[in-house]
């Protein structure tokens, strides 16, 4: 992938990886034999069934996930103990949103982890087959469809176009033109009471050092139009609740960039004896999960005016902190959480003047740890601890607002775990139902899904590899999966 300002990119996104995509209309012969460029050492990978097509591969090395709909053929793949997304597609494009995947991770934005492309691949008798790209399972995720499937929230359309928002705007201000922006091609965790987003098919993507905006302008409007077509299509199939306006949702979108881009980039007009507003700026920036690195501060032609315009901000104040104290890598609206109820614990136990890394420290011990180890064995790999963390102490807070009185924290688990926990499952139809949708928009492999029951069952992408939902490799295929 290359770009027109491409000396000017950061240094960390040019020197990401030895693949080096060539331009689509000057692709050079096919690989003669089979070449696999990786960024895993998991000896795994190098014995999977290369010599066969994607939608061929055998039972025992599919992982069933939810799927949404693709042009291509998808799988979920275990690979040792990691669990893999195998999308097939050209050589080209394999090799082209590879290198821009490893780009993007090299700059901390949030997107799937880029592990392989595999070229020169053929079936036993020779013939060539399509190249692959190989990233890693996001954990914990799912796809916008199979969040529509069971227990929603009223708000829950509104609580992912934030979401998505939000990974628009940080994809724009590192300069990468997304070109396709649709729920489809997104995978969201659960951060709290809100979701995060992060980036899962990069095709027709490109990185810039700096965006027009007219490019940034004509994402935002692709993004409102496939928004409600998405919508629309969840209304038809009585997935979105009735008093969501699908048009209104596409606007929020609209509504929430604008107004998040306005924040981290506008330039504030002070006056001289005014520059304790330099400091509201910075705090305004950090509530909403930013740091600002840099600062550029000038006086106005006037020099009656300073002008005051953030240079550098990066997402993730409160993770951050978060990590630095405890350790913990978690969402940035989970670390809140956390944040305020190490705060909690600081003034309940009186030690308000004593070094917040101490009291951090006693906090994981006392009590953060062991309310997650009361996490169900079958949940574990289904819920972030964090999570879990953050939806215990709301479930505490209503025991307790119900009975009158605080409640301790190991009965509140034990309630939480017995009546909630159990109403996240995402059950065997529902599940039928949406990979059922999502075979039908694979278009571009003659063999998927002429026989399903001389196939494995795996999983395909909700628009590209790297999506699905909580998965537990032990349990058995058809187990239920988690959905919030």
């Amino acid at each position: 992938m290359e770009t027109n300002d491409q000396s000017q990119l950061d240094p960390r996104a040019v020197n990401a990886t030895s693949v080096k995509a060539e331009d689509g209309n000057e692709e050079s012969k096919e690989p003669e034999t089979l070449n696999i460029t990786a960024a895993s050492s998991n000896p795994k990978m190098f014995t999977l069934p290369w010599n066969q097509p994607l939608a061929m591969w055998p039972d025992d090395l599919l992982v069933n996930l939810p799927r949404g709909i693709s042009r291509h053929v998808v799988r979920f793949v275990r690979v040792g103990d990691d669990v893999y997304a195998m999308k097939e597609i050209t050589r080209s494009v394999a090799e082209r949103e590879y290198e821009l995947l490893r780009r993007l991770r090299k700059l901390d934005l949030p997107t799937v982890t880029p592990i392989a492309v595999v070229t020169g691949r053929h079936d036993k008798d020779g013939n060539p087959l399509e190249a692959m790209l190989v990233t890693e399972h996001l954990k914990y995720s799912l796809p916008y469809r199979a969040l529509f499937a069971r227990n929603l929230r009223t708000d829950t359309a509104e609580r992912l176009i934030d979401a998505l928002a939000v990974l628009m705007v940080r994809l724009h201000l590192a300069g990468f033109y997304w070109g396709d922006v649709s729920l489809s091609n997104v995978l969201f965790l659960r951060d709290a009471d809100a979701y995060s987003a992060f980036l899962v098919d990069a095709e027709t993507g490109d990185l810039h050092a700096n965006l027009t905006e007219g490019q940034r302008e004509y994402d935002i409007d692709l993004a409102r139009t496939n928004i409600i077509g998405e919508l629309m299509d969840l209304s038809s199939g009585k997935l979105l609740p009735g008093d969501v306006d699908e048009v209104e949702v596409g606007n929020r979108l609209v509504d929430r960039y604008h107004s998040l881009w306005s924040a981290l980039t506008d330039v504030d007009t002070f006056n001289p004896d005014e520059m304790w507003k330099i400091e509201k700026r910075v705090n305004k920036l950090n509530e909403l999960g930013f740091d600002v690195d840099e600062l550029e501060v000038k006086t106005a032609a006037d020099g009656t005016h300073v002008l005051v315009r953030p240079r550098v901000v990066d997402a993730g104040y409160a993770s951050r902190k978060l990590m630095r104290l405890t350790g913990l890598d978690v969402q940035e609206n989970q670390a809140r959480r956390l944040l305020n109820d190490l705060d909690t614990y600081r003034a309940s136990t009186w030690r308000q003047n004593e070094d917040l890394e101490v009291v951090a420290t006693d906090w994981m011990r006392e009590v953060y740890e062991p309310t997650v180890r009361m996490i169900p064995e079958e949940y574990r790999s289904q819920i972030e601890p964090a999570q879990f963390f953050h939806e215990v102490l709301d479930h505490r807070w209503f025991l307790a607002e119900n009975a009158g009185h605080d409640i301790p924290m190991a009965e509140a688990v034990r309630s939480y775990v017995k009546n909630v926990l159990p109403q996240y499952k995402l059950d065997k139809k529902a599940m039928k139902d949406i990979n059922a949708d999502a075979d039908s928009g694979v278009i571009d492999d003659e063999f998927t899904y002429a026989d399903d029951s001389a196939r494995g069952q795996g999983a395909e992408g909700e628009g590209a590899a790297g999506e699905g939902g909580g998965y537990n490799p032990e349990d058995d295929p058809d187990a239920a999966v988690w959905s919030h």
